[in-house]
């Protein structure tokens, strides 16, 4: 007896990956099984069996379903079939996920190229001054402090990145092809990573004021450049106008006094010193799930703000922790703007099936996200090129070409460094972990640790310039910068110190993705695979881009079905040496 499925292929389901509600998918099944019922169920309960009608060399059934997270799997003559780790249909395999969704919009981000930028550290363009408790530092490229002489972590040192910084990079940025630009919180706040919102409504002094941000947005809508803001809603500083436990800011807030407007904003458990807040840090107050009134404020005041300033998306901050009602209006504001407005969520796991303090969330079923930040990819990928193993990259690709919607697949935010992760480089070039952050700054790498990890790095990025998705750079990856965890992965952008050899990578990527349509928007899939070798394929309107990755210790040679132009070099054949921890990026667009 045989039983043969996978849902990456047409053939076995008639719509890979997620499918829209209220369209008809069609699922067949080889087998010489002699009934075959597919079971198709829901966490809520729902529970429905499809007796499968037989055809040539199998049974098939047609299913239109509401928009929605469902599970199914097999019973042929009573057995059950689902999914190995690769999805392919095994005995008492995992059940397979059906992602049913409805609200799911196009991006304008989608097909372009992602630059991420924390501001205090990218650019800076004339003097600055700091507020009261907060250090100035002139030394451009000097080492961040974690900690300082009093042994308190307070983040409050700034470098001086301002808005009209960036404005003066911008033709920089158009060189590397970069459509989108994503800045990390530029509200007013007490330290350098805004994260601690003081005031939503107005802008840090030391980035620069509203006509200098209007000028950046403008200065880049001439460039076709356009720019995400970071949305932090699920706390504040308690150095806000909101909880004012300083009494820096005028007025009430909560923390000053009961009768304040926003102190039903917070959770108070002991009036007040005690309140809730976020993962403990007492100078992150957090604001009440359910608080209509603050959602009222952020969607009517903050965003209405933002979106009429320009901006064209708002990446959410620890996403899992809003209510789900809450991000639905914040999507609904965004899209009134313009409908290819984005709402982009912070996820560090698979969105479409993501479980958060007890509650499966609808990102993609719902009407809320139109992208993610795409962290299971950059582990695989990590894991792939540190191990030399394909393993952990194969099953995410499978996994999420199975479980989103192709048009959000397209769109999801393919990083390998951010603000919260080490830099890329120094994962690849470093064989160990240093978690420890008092020890961070002892910790460099030499010159054959950094080569190994920029070799790797390059491949890294190879990867995410050529697969599904949108490649996201975060500022200075690009020229070579290190660094581990915050506020080391912080540092200053080196001008005049570039790696120019990684910069030039960057840029033949850019070139490669951009003069592709393939590559943009292409079908994704793997043509072959071992432990050490990737290869995949894009097509789209008759183009073909073959990608090969290899970690191997030697040379290979790869033999393709017809001609065939080598990206990098210009070489046309259907026969090419892939080079031990190399890339080959291939075309059948001979000219």
């Amino acid at each position: 007896m045989f039983f043969t499925y996978t849902p990456l292929e047409t053939k076995h389901k008639s719509i890979t990956g997620a499918v829209p509600a209220g369209t008809g998918v069609t699922f067949f099944v080889g087998t010489d099984h002699a009934e075959v019922i597919l079971s198709v169920t829901k966490d809520d309960g729902y529970e429905k069996a499809y007796p499968m009608k037989a055809t040539s060399g199998g049974f098939f059934a047609c299913v239109e379903l509401e928009s929605g997270l469902y599970w199914y799997r097999f019973f042929a003559d009573g057995v059950k079939f689902g999914g190995d780790e690769n999805l392919n249909s095994v005995e008492d395999g995992n059940d397979y996920q059906l992602t049913v969704y409805s609200g799911v919009d196009t991006p304008f981000f989608y097909g372009g190229i992602i630059y991420q930028i924390f501001p205090d550290r990218f650019n800076k363009s004339g003097k600055f001054t700091v507020g009261k408790n907060k250090v100035a530092r002139n030394d451009w490229g000097g080492e961040p402090t974690y900690r300082g002489a009093d042994g308190e972590v307070k983040n409050n040192e700034f470098f001086g990145g301002n808005f009209k910084g960036i404005k003066e990079k911008l033709p920089y940025l158009k060189s590397l092809g970069v459509t989108a630009i994503y800045l990390n919180p530029i509200s007013k706040a007490y330290s350098s990573h805004r994260y601690d919102t003081g005031d939503y409504l107005s802008f840090d002094p030391v980035l620069g004021d509203e006509n200098d941000l209007k000028e950046l947005i403008s200065e880049g809508k001439k460039l076709d450049i356009d720019f995400i803001f970071d949305g932090v809603y699920n706390h504040v500083g308690d150095d806000s106008a909101y909880f004012n436990r300083y009494g820096n800011y005028e007025g009430a807030g909560a923390y000053n006094s009961a009768k304040s407007r926003y102190c039903r904003w917070f959770c108070f458990t002991n009036y007040p010193d005690e309140y809730v807040c976020w993962w403990g840090f007492k100078n992150l107050p957090a604001i009440k799930k359910d608080c209509k009134d603050y959602w009222k404020f952020v969607v009517d005041k903050v965003l209405d703000k933002y979106f009429s300033l320009g901006f064209k998306g708002v990446r959410l901050d620890v996403v899992d922790e809003l209510n789900e009602e809450f991000i639905r209006k914040i999507k609904q504001k965004a899209v009134s703007f313009a409908s290819d407005n984005a709402v982009v969520g912070e996820v560090w796991e698979d969105a479409t099936n993501k479980i958060a303090y007890g509650k499966r969330r609808a990102y993609f079923s719902g009407g809320e996200l139109d992208s993610v930040m795409n962290y299971p990819l950059r582990d695989a990928i990590v894991s792939y090129l540190l191990h030399a193993d394909t393993k952990d990259l194969v099953k995410t690709f499978n996994e999420q070409l199975n479980n989103y919607p192709a048009t959000s697949l397209n769109s999801l935010m393919n990083l390998l460094s951010s603000h919260d992760t080490v830099r890329i480089i120094t994962v690849l070039g470093r064989n160990k972990v240093v978690l420890d952050k008092d020890l961070l700054k002892y910790e460099t790498l030499d010159e054959e640790q950094y080569l190994k990890g920029k070799t790797l790095a390059k491949l890294a990025y190879s990867v995410v310039f050529t697969c599904y998705g949108v490649p996201s750079v975060y500022y200075g990856d690009e020229a070579g910068l290190t660094g581990d965890l915050d506020p080391y992965n912080r540092r200053c952008f080196p001008w005049g110190r570039e790696d120019e050899d990684m910069l030039s990578y960057i840029r033949y990527l850019s070139k490669v993705r951009t003069d592709s349509k393939a590559l943009r928007s292409g079908t994704f899939k793997i043509v072959y695979c071992d432990r050490r070798i990737i290869i995949y394929e894009r097509v789209y309107d008759g183009e073909s881009v073959i990608v090969a990755v290899s970690r191997e210790c030697s040379d290979v040679t790869v033999r393709l079905n017809g001609k065939y132009r080598d990206y990098s070099t210009g070489k046309t054949g259907d026969r090419f040496v892939l080079p031990s921890d190399g890339a080959l990026i291939l075309t059948n667009k001979l000219e």
